[in-house]
């Protein structure tokens, strides 16, 4: 079931972000840095005393006594131009109170109705924090024990945070922790477009050769073998080559050489498996193709050692023969580009 939310989520993301409230704050990268687009207009701030009380009570963590409060003063100020405060402080006696998801849509409806708030990165920020708690291990309570994992909540949490103030700081920090989220738990399928999607969002942030490498060896995890499909690993290859151009320093650092060698020490296998293959299914000619490719392209390759082995079994007028049709879409090369040889 989590993997259909991480899917559907991750799905709504990279489609484009939906309207949640009224208005969203939206964030511009300005000289350097992050700007709010739309700033916080300054006010005078509202004398309420019973808010102030509240406010004490609560950094005295005494959220009982500072709830009942709130909630009473919230039931007659309807349209107080301190509503909002009211609102935020209701979140912290939730959050204190463990009611951590309850905190959150608190901040969200802070967000909804006062969009302007100066209050209002303060709810992002907490509902961040709640988001990032979850995804931590930070369990939700039921009756007297904490047991009930909230990872899936933690996830649309970071989802929603990234749709309500698209380009800001936190957004960036929501996606990037969802997709280390992914990778950290093995769903390899879900962090790769987590990563893509974090790369084409922020070109610009300095973590994006750490997020493009996360990418490339969340594509090589999803091989699963030289008898199978080869997408995921011709993608990891082409990607890790990228990077071995690009950032040179850390793919020394990272082993990316070694790690390129592997793949094509797979890719050699794979080519082998297939002109196996052909040689059980009687199309010789097939084969012959593709020991030769074999040895062309990986010549020091134990695998070469066996295809040269095998064609020297073969008959003079076989091996005389051009490649069949079905191998004309091959490009061979010192090390395979694209994969083209294991379609």
């Amino acid at each position: 079931m989590g993997r259909w939310i991480g899917a559907f989520f991750l799905g709504i993301l990279c489609v484009g972000a939906a309207a949640w409230g009224q208005e969203k704050r939206t964030w511009e990268f300005r000289d350097g840095m992050w700007t709010d687009a739309q700033p916080t207009p300054t006010t005078a701030p509202v004398v309420e005393p019973d808010l102030d009380r509240a406010e004490q009570l609560l950094v005295q963590h005494q959220h009982k006594a500072a709830r009942k409060i709130l909630l009473e003063w919230e039931k007659h100020h309807q349209h107080s131009p301190g509503r909002d405060r009211c609102i935020f402080l209701l979140a912290e006696a939730f959050f204190q109170d463990d009611s951590r998801t309850k905190a959150f849509y608190y901040c969200d409806e802070l967000m909804d109705e006062y969009p302007s708030s100066p209050l209002f990165e303060a709810a992002l920020q907490k509902q961040f924090d709640i988001a990032d708690a979850y995804l931590n291990g930070y369990k939700r309570q039921f009756l007297w024990f904490r047991f009930i994992d909230a990872s899936d909540d933690g996830i649309e949490m970071l989802y929603r945070i990234q749709q309500r103030a698209p380009g800001s700081p936190l957004a960036e920090q929501a996606l990037l922790h969802t997709a280390d989220y992914y990778y950290n738990n093995q769903d390899y399928d879900l962090a790769e477009d987590a990563y893509n999607a974090y790369v084409r969002s922020y070109p610009r942030s300095a973590e994006v050769p750490r997020v493009k490498l996360r990418a490339a060896f969340s594509s090589l995890a999803q091989f699963r073998g030289v008898r199978f499909d080869a997408t995921s690993i011709i993608d990891a290859r082409a990607q890790l080559v990228d990077i071995e151009k690009t950032y040179p320093e850390m793919a020394a650092e990272e082993n990316v050489p070694s790690v390129i060698e592997q793949i094509d020490s797979a890719f050699a296998k794979k080519i082998l498996e297939t002109a196996q293959y052909y040689g059980r299914t009687h199309e010789p000619k097939a084969a012959v193709y593709h020991y030769r490719f074999l040895a062309q392209t990986y010549p020091n390759s134990p695998e070469a050692a066996e295809a040269r082995a095998r064609l020297g079994k073969m008959s003079p007028a076989l091996l005389a023969e051009g490649p069949p049709p079905a191998a004309a879409g091959y490009a061979p090369a010192t090390r395979p580009t694209a994969g083209a040889e294991l379609h």
